[in-house]
């Protein structure tokens, strides 16, 4: 299965340089949806070694990204992106599909 699912050249960038920095070239990043969050959803991201048999997985300029079928149906036409601002260092994601999303944008509701 396909997604449409994008990931941002900053997103790359800070990926490739966490990875960098661990001893095991089998890493990828895990992209995940969990309840909670003060808008309902929140986002989550984990490094993981093991791709589960119902996940879904990206592979673009060296990186891996993989998502469980789950979360892949809320994220739909979304952008994971990188910002480093006076909010901090965090991944986001730019999510089409949120109606609503908290002040730092980490959680989101339909």
């Amino acid at each position: 299965m396909q997604t449409d699912l994008k990931i941002s050249d900053g997103a790359i960038e800070r990926i490739n340089q966490l990875l960098s920095t661990k001893d095991n070239p089998d890493l990828m990043l895990r992209v995940y949806i969990q309840g909670g969050g003060c808008s309902g959803f929140q986002y989550g991201f984990q490094f993981d070694e093991e791709q589960q048999e119902d996940d879904i997985s990206i592979e673009q300029s060296g990186i891996k990204v993989v998502i469980d079928m789950l979360s892949l149906q809320y994220l739909g036409g979304a952008e994971i992106d990188f910002k480093d601002d006076l909010m901090g260092a965090r991944f986001l994601v730019n999510n089409p599909n949120a109606a609503t999303t908290c002040g730092c944008g980490s959680s989101f509701s339909i």
